[in-house]
């Protein structure tokens, strides 16, 4: 556990973790319903299998419905409790009826993991005749969450009991280039995250942003730079679980933590830095290709 998720995790929360692993008790998640997007592949899919191990009833939601179910039959080989929602968060219809289907068939969901999300490498340069870039990264990666939560929200309130983990990235700390549409989407729900908290605080619905690095997924494909690098998705996954359990404001990395700082008290150095970083690290063919 380094500095950082220690100024970050409450006291109470770090204790009983402690005690948790000393007694060998059961986690917080066992008989809770847990909610996760993007479940299909990836983090969602490595923390389904994480979450359901732990004794909660897993609600998969993703747009590929036969994946989900495949996703489904794994945890449930296992024995664990998994159930599929196919949704598009990208469709406001679709939203909503996922928020009336889980609200019907559970009362409240406990616990919302906002997974789901999609990433955009790309200049601004090449990116002038794009805007749709930036209208499809806020679609997925903000309105759609956004939308979900604020549908789950009451439920949460009237039981004084839930939980949100947003996965952001690191990017929104480190404005790091050839990202603009993908960071800026995933600024704002790390944003609207931390509001929730302050404004539910006395209904015990609290919300924690989690932002990740470089996590081997199939999001990173495109971008050749990345092969090989960063954490894989069920170490995030493990980290995902963490945060549901001991419910912090926000798990940061060391590298993000250092360059927000950095930010702060040298912007102009820091700007120089990544300006290098931008001129020496180029475009990749997708990006150039007009695929994103």
């Amino acid at each position: 556990m380094n500095t950082i998720a220690l100024l970050t995790r409450s006291p109470r929360a770090t204790l009983a973790r402690v005690v948790r692993t000393v007694t060998g008790a059961e986690s917080p998640l066992a008989g809770r319903t847990v909610l996760v997007t993007g479940a299909s592949s990836g983090i969602g899919e490595a923390t389904a299998h994480a979450v359901a191990r732990r004794g909660a009833t897993v609600l998969l939601a993703a747009r590929r419905g036969a994946e989900l179910a495949r996703v489904q039959r794994a945890i449930r080989d296992e024995g664990g409790r998994a159930e599929t929602y196919v949704a598009d968060l990208t469709d406001p219809a679709s939203v909503d009826r996922l928020v009336a289907r889980l609200l019907a068939e559970h009362g409240a969901v406990d616990y919302v993991v906002n997974n789901a999300g999609h990433s955009i490498r790309r200049s601004l340069e090449l990116t002038h005749d794009r805007f749709h870039d930036f209208e499809r990264m806020m679609a997925v990666n903000y309105f759609g969450p956004v939308r979900l939560t604020m549908g789950l929200l009451p439920a949460m309130r009237a039981q004084r009991f839930g939980h949100v983990v947003n996965i952001v990235t690191w990017g929104n700390q480190i404005r790091a280039p050839k990202f603009a549409p993908y960071i800026a989407s995933k600024t704002a729900p790390d944003v609207f995250g931390r509001i929730l908290g302050r404004e539910l605080f006395f209904d015990n619905v609290t919300c924690t942003n989690m932002r990740v690095a470089i996590v081997r997924t199939p999001m990173i494909g495109p971008t050749a730079a990345y092969d090989g690098r960063g954490e894989s998705p069920e170490h995030c996954a493990e980290r995902v679980v963490r945060a549901l359990e001991d419910r912090p404001v926000t798990v940061n990395g060391a590298f993000g933590s250092f360059y927000e700082v950095f930010n702060l008290v040298a912007p102009r150095l820091s700007d120089l830095a990544m300006a290098l970083a931008h001129r020496y690290s180029p475009d990749s063919p997708a990006a150039r290709g007009g695929r994103a």
